[in-house]
């Protein structure tokens, strides 16, 4: 093999490479892979389970349920980092992703989906916190969040790609979910096979730490975690479901409207990013999270006053794009972070990201089979409370400023 393979590149040589061979560069490739398999996952899943699986919603709440599992054990991460680089860690997850989901069409039942979910969702959930950690420790403060916004953008082109592909050949050549799901499981793998092999490994100058950490001071960012993972549940398992269930939306009508989603998240994301760049991410959150309470609330609305599906349809739209906010999230706990903790707390943040995750869905599964419009009125009470948290952040985050009570506190411990 050839020494770029095995040996690790400093970050700082990585300039003098050709520019696709660049940490940047790789971050970008990733981040058009992974969409490839996991958003194709996402937009057949509804179908998949109610016309083949015969899914109920109590059934849809369970498969999410297991698959944010790895999520909640996502601080297994600092265990495989004693013996495996990061990055080739988030590779090989990303490889398990894309196999994962090129076997999903072959287990139509409901423990068969489940397992294959459980093996996607280790490599979908292992993926996300390496890379999220490479992301903080290969950009710089300043270019960080532009570079977010931009790398949203480029998954949003990726998976639009994918997207059209099965909006255009569905119907007509009467697509099989077992083909779409190994055409596009397949993609990403490759990507991420030729990946592991055609980049060097590169070294951040900050060795991270190998260990459990959990500061205090980290305490803000922790809840903003907690809420988020909490929250975004609502939407991934219940707001599609809803557009199924409710409307009748057929596969090329869910992939047509998440179509319309990533065509908007292109646009708005490297916007979005700026935008956090010059007013800080107190205000990128509290603009999220007001929003969000709007729209949940009218979520909710649909099943209490009977509102239609363009309403339901535009909701969605609106609601994807307040999610591309939570890129401040990032942003802000890379200005409060010591450099070796980036990793670490990756982790950690994963799995606190997901504690309301591994139980949130069955739950509300079974509150779903009662009262849908509950679902989102409690979803927007969620977001109530975020704004509260997010209301805590400073102007300029740092460390030893890490919240608008730091100063307070340090007052009165003197």
């Amino acid at each position: 093999m050839s020494r770029s393979f095995f040996a690790p590149l400093p970050l700082a040589d990585a300039r003098h490479l050709p520019k696709w061979r660049q940490p940047k560069t790789l971050l970008f490739v990733m981040a058009a892979a992974m969409p490839v398999a996991f958003a194709t996952w996402s937009a057949l899943l509804n179908n998949f389970v109610i016309e083949v699986a015969q899914f109920d919603g109590s059934d849809i709440g369970w498969l999410h349920t297991v698959r944010e599992i790895p999520g909640f054990l996502a601080i297994g991460v600092i265990a495989l980092l004693l013996i495996i680089r990061e990055q080739v860690l988030g590779l090989v997850s990303l490889i398990l992703l894309g196999v994962a989901t090129a076997i999903t069409g072959f287990f139509p039942s409901l423990g068969g989906i489940l397992v294959v979910t459980m093996l996607s969702s280790i490599g979908f959930h292992y993926y996300e916190t390496v890379n999220q950690s490479l992301q903080l420790q290969w950009l710089s403060k300043e270019e960080a969040p532009k570079v977010l916004g931009a790398l949203l953008a480029t998954g949003s082109a990726a998976t639009l790609v994918a997207y059209g592909l099965i909006m255009l050949t569905w119907q007509s050549f009467s697509l099989s979910y077992s083909t779409v799901y190994m055409i596009a499981g397949g993609v990403t793998a490759a990507v991420a096979m030729f990946a592991i092999f055609a980049y060097p490994q590169f070294e951040a100058p900050n060795p991270q730490v190998k260990k459990f950490v959990l500061r205090r001071r980290y305490w803000l960012y922790y809840l903003l975690q907690f809420m988020a993972g909490a929250r975004r549940q609502i939407f991934v398992v219940f707001a599609g479901f809803m557009m199924v269930e409710r409307f009748g939306f057929d596969v090329h009508e869910v992939t047509g409207l998440f179509l319309i989603n990533l065509v908007a998240n292109m646009f708005f994301a490297p916007l979005i990013g700026r935008m956090v760049s010059r007013f800080g991410e107190q205000k990128a959150l509290v603009i999220e999270y007001v929003g969000l309470i709007v729209v949940f609330s009218l979520y909710g609305g649909i099943y209490m006053f009977g509102w239609g599906v363009v309403l339901a349809s535009v909701l969605y739209v609106i609601d994807h794009l307040f999610f591309a906010m939570a890129l401040a999230i990032k942003t802000y706990f890379q200005k409060i972070a010591d450099p070796g903790d980036i990793a670490p707390t990756a982790a950690v943040a994963f799995t606190i990201n997901h504690i309301a995750a591994v139980f949130l869905p069955a739950a509300l599964g079974y509150l779903w089979l009662q009262s849908p419009g509950a679902v989102f009125v409690l979803a927007a009470g969620m977001a109530a409370s975020s704004l509260c948290l997010a209301l805590l952040i400073p102007r300029h985050p740092q460390k030893g400023h890490e919240t608008r009570l730091s100063r307070f506190v340090a007052a009165v411990a003197e």
